[in-house]
């Protein structure tokens, strides 16, 4: 028997599956059930058909394109007829004065968006867990995460509004503290801290909603343990909540790595204008600019690529790190 035990213990399990004879609960091997049990599973992948086809079409297809990176565009040729440029696209964007000045921006924008966004949703979350009025909570939770669902389109204008020199900002500042209209669009400095304050506002309450499902999951006997010990609110929430959230934070924090590159296209594009350039523009408003107004699709194309390169890297870095801090993998 002993033998028996261990050879069971070497052999991995086969793949089982349930299904109902009858009245009974039948479990086999998941390539031995019957013809008609396995055909019911035919329906679950045609709804992912069309999610596989959108991702063929609009993700894998334009890869192809990509191409362009490498040759002189030629209209008349287009794309796979245009001469070879090799890596003289590369060179001229690494050879341009305000690229670095650029991706010292992305950088410096999306590092901000990222600490906040794994901060502020955090904190709100915690907040939020402490109120017992269940109705009250609801409705805070609802107001919240409404703004994710907004458009910038939307909420650029809204903000415009708020700060141009005769906006409400202004008028409580000037009603409060005595100080000059600023023009808060138009000012350099204050503009990227605008954009990391607005999408921080826009994002905390949906991000929140994954703290608030893994506070759920923690053992409420935990706390009644801790009550009797006699820790108190603040020693439940260093010693109880927190190590019940660190799985959450850390995979949220690994994954939040692969937007290291990514400021938020849609939104500074409605937001900026020339004059705050030089702390404002990023790499997609730059490729933005560079392709469709500028017409160099092939040096935008360059550009496209080297980010997307360095976004996969740091996805598969964040796989990584969620892998082996957090216990989960993305593939």
């Amino acid at each position: 028997m002993l033998s028996t035990l261990k050879e069971q213990v070497r052999t991995p399990p086969r793949r089982l599956a349930l299904w109902r004879a009858g009245r009974r609960l039948v479990t086999m091997p998941e390539a031995e059930l019957p013809i008609r049990v396995r055909h019911k599973t035919a329906s679950y992948h045609l709804m992912l058909l069309p999610v596989v086809v959108f991702l063929c079409v609009f993700s894998l297809y334009p890869l192809a394109g990509s191409v362009l990176a490498f040759k002189t565009f030629q209209a008349s040729k287009g794309i796979w007829g245009s001469p070879w440029a090799g890596m003289e696209n590369f060179t001229i964007v690494f050879s341009t004065p305000h690229f670095y000045q650029i991706l010292r921006n992305t950088v410096f924008i999306a590092t901000m968006k990222i600490m906040l966004g794994l901060i502020v949703p955090l904190s709100f979350a915690l907040l939020l867990n402490e109120v017992r009025a269940a109705g009250f909570k609801r409705t805070v939770q609802t107001i919240t995460y409404l703004p994710y669902f907004l458009s910038w389109v939307n909420l650029a204008g809204v903000f415009k509004d708020l700060f141009t020199t005769t906006g409400m900002i202004n008028k409580v500042l000037g009603n409060l503290f005595g100080t000059e209209p600023v023009m808060f669009f138009a000012n350099a400095t204050a503009f990227p801290y605008i954009v990391v304050a607005t999408d921080t506002w826009k994002d905390f309450g949906f991000n929140a909603i994954l703290y608030l499902a893994a506070l759920a999951s923690i053992d409420i006997g935990l706390y009644e343990a801790a009550r009797i010990d006699g820790a108190t609110r603040w020693k439940q929430l260093l010693h109880v909540t927190l190590p019940g959230l660190v799985a959450t934070i850390v995979l949220l924090a690994a994954l939040s790595l692969q937007n290291v590159l990514n400021a938020g296209f849609e939104q500074i594009l409605n937001l900026y204008n020339p004059l705050v350039y030089s702390t404002g523009d990023i790499l997609d408003t730059y490729v933005y600019r560079m392709g469709l107004v500028d017409s160099q699709f092939e040096v935008a194309t360059a550009i496209g690529l080297m980010k997307s390169l360095v976004g996969f890297c740091f996805i598969y870095t964040a796989n990584a790190l969620a892998g082996r801090y957090a216990n989960y993998r993305i593939f």
